[in-house]
């Protein structure tokens, strides 16, 4: 295969998906604090092994979709962890996008702007693979309309289970995307393990 130069990686974030994981991580398991800069390095490392023949991979794009609720309605010790988070993401250049999370809208209204961020993204031709973080079937349409877009998808979701929450991808989801990627079987994958110890915190 001939060398096509940079493939461009846009990677996106279901916030609360990834925040019950980060959470599972830190505290059930205790590994630490997934940390976003060596995960996207990890995301480019996957890339390079499932689309060869690219002179580089590169995070070119990152967002973050996250419903707040209001102050009075969230402890005090949540806030100070949220806005830690935010930080990081900063300090990452990840985008932070926000909605108001209402009893009405959930995070529904989450899920729309996500996907129309994505798209938006795909149509405006600022990416060649979308990384979407999250485990939600209610993606596979917006899978199916980047795929009409020529743009290809890997699915990067968690996998566990804890006395306090559950994680997982649906199994729809996993089978529209031209790649998946389970969180918790990277760190007994021999190429990816050297990132794996790094991505704690």
């Amino acid at each position: 295969m001939t060398n096509k130069g940079l493939l461009r990686i846009g990677v996106f974030y279901d916030g609360s998906y990834f925040t019950y994981a980060q959470l599972h991580y830190n505290t059930i398991k205790e590994n630490g604090w997934i940390v976003f800069e060596p995960l996207h390095e990890l995301i480019e490392q996957v890339m390079a092994e499932k689309e060869q023949g690219f002179n580089s991979y590169k995070v070119v794009y990152a967002s973050w979709f996250q419903g707040l609720k209001h102050t009075k309605q969230t402890e005090t010790k949540h806030l100070e962890l949220e806005r830690n988070r935010h930080i990081d993401l900063i300090d990452a250049g990840v985008e932070l996008k926000f909605t108001h999370n209402n009893h009405e809208q959930n995070e529904k209204g989450v899920d729309v702007k996500m996907a129309l961020e994505v798209l938006q993204v795909a149509l405006d031709d600022k990416i060649d693979i979308a990384v979407l973080i999250t485990g939600d079937g209610d993606f596979i349409p917006l899978v199916r309309a980047l795929m009409k877009q020529g743009k290809r998808v890997l699915l990067f979701y968690f996998d566990y289970e804890n006395k306090y929450n559950k994680s997982f991808a649906n199994k729809k989801l996993i089978n529209a995307c031209n790649y998946a990627i389970n969180f918790t079987e990277i760190e007994a994958n021999k190429t990816f393990k050297p990132y794996f110890k790094n991505l704690f915190r």
